[in-house]
């Protein structure tokens, strides 16, 4: 519950509790609120309804005269939102709760989310796994400590699961514990990190290609912390080496690092040209099919032969260019990349915070080849290469083609549930998760010598987080989340295909695991923006277009997604599609 704690006078002089709310509340003609003989203020004051369990039954949440109009009045002149005027923001929807695949805005009506809380939220809303997790680190541990000089179960458990996860190590994840307790260097006894699941800490130590694991507050941080760690790796003997190259048309975040590297052109970070770090590009892929690499491939050539001396890394989004285009390209970008950056001693830094943990159909978008990739575009139809369909690795317990970075970073499912739980928990610590994950060999170059990792969030590795993504990436292992990646896939190319016949708005359609973009021949200026977003929530359905893009990414694991919400969100794009 929120409360705003006022300083009362004379004989009760104390802080005196101001409740929001619009239920047992009596707003009187002055405008004050009346509860328990303390009368306050509350013109202008947003609901408590948003918090709680009622809903607003007024038919417009806009036109309200006491519940959401304030809400809205105090959000659109005081609540900054992301990517949009301070002063005349395009216009946000207040949401009640949300449920499965479905958020239920304050007025009443469900919205069937496409976007997956901006592509996090992979298991739907409310899981009841998730929530346990949550309510269980909560109730009996910590919701937040310190990682400096501290550690904790949950933080340990996750990055051991993690680094079987991205090294492909299936065989051991599921495995049940049955040796007998043992201590290692460190002093962690093998079976106190799991009840149900074994760690090989030789193999883990000496097979893994990666090894390492740094937990920070987000996505974008964890794109900064991959990009420090290049540079401190190069540091001590190669100090030059402090720039990076990477395609154009990408999105790494909106921190300072992390714009440096997305498109310094197209991209949404143009403004700030002349204060961020200069760094190198290539063009991007112009497509999903390996010929339209190749311009690609020789510019990075050429850059690499040309400026490895002054390159700590290349840095791209292996198969998605996500924020910056939504565009699809061919694994072998990935393999040629690894082998350039080898023979000219650059790392690579794989940002599969979009792509990770099955949105493309294999776990990691770097694990995509012969035929697991399996674009779908209005161009071409299936973008599948022939000589690649050798065998179909997401079905597959052996290393074979999967390309591994120097540097991976992770978030967005990582962090899944935390965006969606926020009101039902009062206890602290709510922070979104990020991770960075790296090799012995990176972390040989960095602390050889004495070197320390310099970078220290106050909320890394918080319990509350590390428990609950544990707990996600554990549903995800054991579910059928390929078949359902698939299955929506499916969906996807029957149900946005017809988007294609409006050949005079539509460029082109694409679809890849569960990902489905419309790219329209114009990109939408802001009245266009919220008249199309006004027109989604009336078809029932909940999307976030931007630039050139109408595109979904539903909550592809989440049990009560049918097919017949996909074909709603299909639906809803051709018929907004078509009055543009």
């Amino acid at each position: 519950m929120i409360s705003i704690l006022l300083r009362g006078s004379g004989r009760r002089s104390k802080f005196r509790r101001c409740f929001l709310s619009t239920e047992a509340a009596e707003i009187n003609k002055s405008g004050c609120y009346s509860e328990n003989d303390d009368v306050i203020s509350t013109a202008n004051l947003a609901s408590r309804s948003l918090f709680q369990s009622k809903v607003c039954q007024c038919p417009d949440p806009r036109n309200c005269s006491k519940a959401c109009e304030s809400l809205l009045h105090i959000d659109r002149h005081h609540v900054l939102h992301p990517y949009t005027s301070m002063l005349e923001p395009l216009p946000t929807f207040p949401v009640q709760s949300a449920n499965g695949v479905h958020i239920t805005l304050n007025d009443g009506r469900n919205l069937v989310d496409g976007m997956s809380s901006w592509w996090a939220a992979v298991h739907g809303y409310r899981n009841p796994v998730l929530d346990q997790a949550m309510k269980d680190q909560i109730e009996n541990c910590m919701s937040h400590v310190m990682f400096g000089g501290l550690t904790h179960r949950p933080a340990v458990e996750l990055a051991a699961k993690l680094l079987q996860l991205v090294n492909n190590d299936h065989q051991n994840y599921s495995t049940i514990t049955a040796t007998t307790p043992t201590v290692d260097q460190e002093g962690l006894k093998e079976s106190s990190l799991s009840d149900d699941c074994s760690f090989d800490l030789d193999k883990m130590r000496n097979e893994y290609h990666l090894t390492k694991i740094f937990f920070s507050d987000s996505g974008s941080i964890a794109v900064e912390v991959a990009m420090k760690m290049a540079i401190q790796y190069w540091n001590h003997d190669q100090p030059r080496k402090n720039k990076f190259l990477t395609f154009r048309n990408g999105y790494h975040g909106d921190t300072m690092g992390a714009m440096s590297v997305c498109d310094p052109v197209n991209g949404m970070h143009s403004m700030f040209a002349g204060i961020l770090a200069t760094q190198l590009f290539v063009p991007s892929p112009t497509g999903p099919d390996p010929s339209h690499s190749r311009e690609t491939l020789a510019q990075m050539e050429m850059m690499l032969q040309e400026h490895h001396h002054e390159l700590a890394a290349v840095i791209i989004e292996p198969i998605v260019q996500g924020a910056g285009g939504m565009k699809f390209y061919h694994p072998q970008v990935l393999m040629k990349a690894r082998e350039l950056c080898d023979r000219y001693e650059v790392l690579l830094i794989f940002d599969e915070i979009a792509t990770g943990f099955g949105r493309t159909g294999t776990l990691f978008a770097g694990w995509q080849g012969g035929e697991s990739y399996k674009p779908w575009s209005s161009f071409d139809g299936d973008c599948i290469d022939e000589d690649a369909k050798k065998s179909d690795r997401s079905h597959r317990d052996d290393h074979d083609g999967i390309v591994y970075p120097d540097i991976l970073c992770l978030g967005k499912a990582l962090t899944v549930e935390l965006n969606n739980k926020l009101y039902c928990y009062a206890k602290g610590g709510y922070v979104t998760l990020g991770a960075t994950l790296t090799t012995n060999e990176v972390a040989r170059g960095i602390s050889s010598g004495g070197g320390v990792f310099m970078h220290g969030p106050t909320f890394m590795a918080n319990p509350l987080a590390c428990s609950v993504s544990l707990a996600s990436v554990n549903l995800l292992m054991s579910s059928p989340w390929e078949e359902r990646v698939r299955r929506v896939e499916r969906e996807l190319i029957k149900h946005l295909s017809p988007l294609a016949d409006l050949n005079s708005t539509v460029r082109e359609v694409r679809v890849l695991g569960a990902i489905g973009v419309c790219e329209l021949h114009k990109g939408l200026d802001r009245d266009a923006m919220a008249r199309v977003q006004r027109q989604l929530v009336e078809e029932g359905v909940w999307l976030r277009p931007f630039g050139k893009l109408l595109y979904t990414m539903p909550p592809f694991n989440c049990e009560e997604l049918k097919d017949e919400h996909v074909k709603q969100i299909g639906d809803a794009m051709f018929r907004v599609a078509s009055k543009l």
